[in-house]
């Protein structure tokens, strides 16, 4: 049993879509949701979900991911996943899970990645920019925002109507779509 721990700052939209996926899944199991917000509602969803949840502040990520890697290991966790994860991920859990960390981005790495590109200023840039099209990247994390190989790419086209809302609307979609079988064809080939 392969045990994931699903990394969210947020509401969790993806990561209620990530443990539905593997809900009967006989092989990988969601064990652990953490947010990095006390106040974020995917640990709610967690709850609802039968996942344990934890809250980690930001403050002790940065200043002692050892705190968050014993939470890890007391779950057994093989594998993490940042479904609207706000934060870099600390070296040291970097090293502990190297290439078995996946992040999705709401657009077409390496355009309109890095630091403070998230969300609704992702879905600005790329029609400010008057992109044709949009879309979703899965890849592997490493010590720099969006910065690690990128494992699969799927597009949306960007209409002359669209706005930031309808945009990203669209690119939801791609992620709930893709993300769990990504997540689940990565962890099989390991």
């Amino acid at each position: 049993m392969t045990n994931i721990a699903v990394f969210a700052s947020g509401s969790g939209t993806n990561a209620e879509n990530i443990i539905r996926y593997f809900s009967n899944n006989t092989s990988i199991k969601p064990a652990l949701v953490i947010s990095n917000k006390k106040d974020a509602y995917v640990l709610q969803r967690a709850e609802k979900l039968n996942v344990p949840a934890q809250y980690i502040p930001t403050s002790q990520f940065k200043n002692n991911p050892q705190h968050a890697l014993q939470i890890l290991k007391k779950y057994k966790i093989d594998f993490i996943v940042l479904a609207g994860f706000m934060i870099l991920v600390p070296v040291d859990i970097l090293k502990e899970y190297e290439n078995r960390i996946l992040n999705i981005h709401p657009a077409l790495l390496p355009d309109y990645g890095g630091k403070g590109m998230y969300g609704q200023n992702v879905h600005k840039a790329v029609i400010a920019a008057g992109e044709k099209q949009s879309g979703i990247s899965i890849h592997f994390v490493n010590e720099k925002y969006d910065k690690g190989k990128i494992i699969f790419q799927a597009t949306c086209p960007v209409s002359e109507n669209d706005d930031p809302e309808s945009l990203a609307e669209k690119i939801h979609e791609l992620e709930y779509e893709h993300y769990p079988p990504i997540i689940e064809s990565v962890i099989t080939q390991e």
